[in-house]
């Protein structure tokens, strides 16, 4: 994670529209997960009012992972929510309303990590807010600000605005990623079908013997058995040619 603001959060006077037609054009370009994670939170340090640092949690099973981070303080005061079990980060995930303490030195929501927060960093306010992905509760849009009192309602309105667009991003990159591995995996599977009908037209074998033969190839010479159907399909075309 990064020690300071990235190369997102150095550019203070981007609009929101040119932020979120990045973030677009990661999705429609294949870039993973991790680096969306990261555009997302840096997206939030630069545009919520403020907003000094950001982080994204998502539950895994029974775990709350951080993702990313726009520096290692958000990062730190994920893991303070974790060891104490409580905060707007966690809460957030679990419910529709944003969690926001603007000032974490009145706080009674969670007071033990109001306590650690402001004994070991400079975080004076906090506030989560829940990613829905596919109709399921998955994370959290995480905003921590250095001074108490930063957040706003205008910094609650454009926090919430971001969170909805991440959900959409999100949703998009894993729809994204799934019709790339179907079609990669029909390309896959016509490849393997047309090198078992090669093989079982030229030597006169059944297809399980055909594909017995592919699968021990593929074992034997340490290839993807697609690859050694690629090679099958090669080689009877340059018979042809």
């Amino acid at each position: 994670m990064p020690n300071g603001p990235s190369e997102m959060t150095h550019t203070g006077g981007d609009a929101p529209s040119a932020v979120f037609a990045r973030l677009a054009e990661m999705v429609y370009d294949g870039d993973d997960f991790t680096q969306v994670y990261q555009a997302i939170c840096d997206a939030a340090a630069t545009l919520v009012p403020g907003c000094a640092h950001a982080s994204l949690m998502l539950k895994e099973n029974d775990r709350h992972v951080t993702v990313a981070a726009s520096d290692d303080i958000a990062a730190q005061v994920d893991a303070l929510e974790r060891a104490e079990q409580e905060g707007p980060c966690l809460d957030a995930i679990e419910n529709d309303a944003p969690q926001v303490e603007s000032e974490l030195a009145r706080s009674t929501q969670w007071p033990r990590l109001a306590r650690r927060a402001i004994a070991e960093t400079p975080v004076r306010g906090a506030a989560g807010f829940r990613l829905m992905i596919r109709g399921r509760k998955v994370g959290a849009l995480n905003l921590f600000s250095d001074n108490a009192g930063e957040f706003t309602d205008k910094s609650i309105d454009q926090a919430i605005l971001i969170t909805a667009f991440a959900a959409v991003t999100l949703t998009a990159l894993h729809e994204h990623q799934e019709a790339q591995t179907l079609r990669e995996g029909l390309a896959s599977n016509r490849e393997i079908g047309k090198a078992i009908g090669l093989l079982m037209a030229f030597h006169d074998i059944s297809e399980g013997r055909a594909f017995d033969l592919l699968r021990k190839t593929s074992q034997d010479m340490n290839i993807k058995l697609t690859g050694v159907a690629r090679e099958v399909i090669a080689h009877h075309n340059s018979k042809f040619d």
